[in-house]
């Protein structure tokens, strides 16, 4: 089952957004927009109908998270009896391209890990042709839409599910990137990650910057003008009413909108 609602995290490029739950599963995502089809759509249903797990093996896990300082950047803690890693989640994008990325560092000790990527493109329904490349990333294909995934870990196919396990100990670290590109187009180069994550810091840093701080307006306030401006697109300034679409706005009710969508009230609203 997905995790409640309350408990997912918002990152973003301003073009599209993913949701991240607290066990490091990325439960819901469309590309290359915020109003793209669900590759990963377990947000609606189970982990078939989509996602991208990054989490220790262990079963009892401490999770502490929090968001790099006026970002969408996402650090997750877990901690195990046998140590501690961060998983760091972001966003970013390139002409033609949107990169998911992930780094997991080790922190403390040894801990054993594991990932398991589920992509069904068309809100889980479509399973897309995986092919390896010559250069080791893999090639997820459904119709126009490809999604490379690139990274070091090895990786093999089980069960039509993507899985791999390594552990990491204090101080060693491993980078995950997840690219969306039209399928006809020549593959891009894979991102570089840490040069990535730099540049969305940035980019952030210089809009943050900019809000106002201590007694003149709460973190909370500025956590919420963050996620608004991850909601507006990059190009027009317009705004999606939510991340989110066929959630019903209470259980059971026939209200299941889809909020992925510049709502002409919602914005307005928001302009307020």
């Amino acid at each position: 089952m997905p995790s409640p609602i309350e408990d997912y995290a918002l990152i973003g490029n301003q073009e599209t957004v993913a949701l991240v739950g607290r066990d490091g599963s990325i439960d819901w995502m469309g590309m290359p927009r915020f109003d793209s089809p669900a590759c990963f759509a377990a947000l609606l249903g189970a982990p078939e109908n989509g996602r991208w797990l990054i989490a220790p093996a262990a079963a009892d896990v401490q999770v502490e998270r929090h968001y790099f300082d006026g970002s969408t950047v996402l650090e997750t803690r877990f901690a195990t009896a046998d140590g501690e890693v961060t998983v760091t989640d972001f966003m970013a994008r390139r002409e033609g391209a949107s990169d998911l990325m992930r780094i997991v560092r080790g922190v403390r000790g040894r801990v054993a890990l594991r990932t398991e990527q589920i992509v069904r493109f068309d809100y889980g329904i479509v399973v897309p042709w995986v092919s390896r490349q010559k250069d080791g990333r893999l090639h997820f294909t459904a119709g126009p839409d490809r999604l490379t995934l690139a990274t070091p870990v090895a990786l093999r196919g089980e069960d039509l599910r993507t899985v791999g396990e390594f552990t990491l100990g204090a101080g060693e670290e491993v980078a995950f990137s997840l690219t969306w590109q039209p399928s006809w187009r020549v593959d891009l180069p894979a991102p570089d990650v840490a040069k990535a994550l730099a540049q969305v810091e940035s980019q952030w840093e210089e809009w943050s910057d900019r809000l106002p701080e201590g007694d003149h307006v709460s973190e909370a306030v500025r956590r919420s003008l963050v996620t608004l401006k991850a909601l507006a697109h990059w190009e027009t300034g317009g705004i999606i009413a939510a991340a989110t679409t066929s959630l019903p706005e209470k259980i059971g009710g026939t209200r299941n909108w889809d909020y992925r969508f510049c709502w002409l009230r919602d914005a307005t609203f928001t302009l307020y």
